[in-house]
């Protein structure tokens, strides 16, 4: 499974953005979890939000209310809708992928929020 994010992008407080997260070599059928992580500069990577094939999503609380990831089977991409964005979200934004106990991660994708 090979994973591609983009969408990240430089905005101003308020505004927003949305990641996506192309599953290539595979099928976003078969992932038992796909998430979204990020890491700002001199950070741990930080967990966003996840969400398993059959259930519901779970948020960090720094982005509940905020964000909204969700899935399309059809185009086989994941999606991370941020809203209301602040000057903390800035980070690079990873997408990420589970089958049984293997995991996948994309190449990152920056966000910079400006205040």
């Amino acid at each position: 499974v090979q994973l591609q994010a983009s969408g990240g992008g430089l905005v101003r407080a308020g505004e927003s953005l949305t990641l996506s997260c192309v599953v290539r070599s595979g099928t976003i059928s078969s992932i038992t979890v796909v998430g979204w992580f990020r890491q700002a500069p001199g950070s741990q990577r930080d967990h966003v939000a996840t969400v398993p094939r059959a259930g519901n999503p779970y948020y960090a609380d720094s982005v509940k209310g905020r964000f909204t990831i969700s899935t399309d089977t059809a185009r086989n991409t994941a999606y991370l809708q941020m809203n209301s964005l602040k000057p903390e979200d800035t980070a690079v934004y990873f997408c990420a992928a589970w089958i049984g106990s293997n995991s996948y991660w994309g190449q990152g994708t920056q966000v910079t929020v400006s205040s």
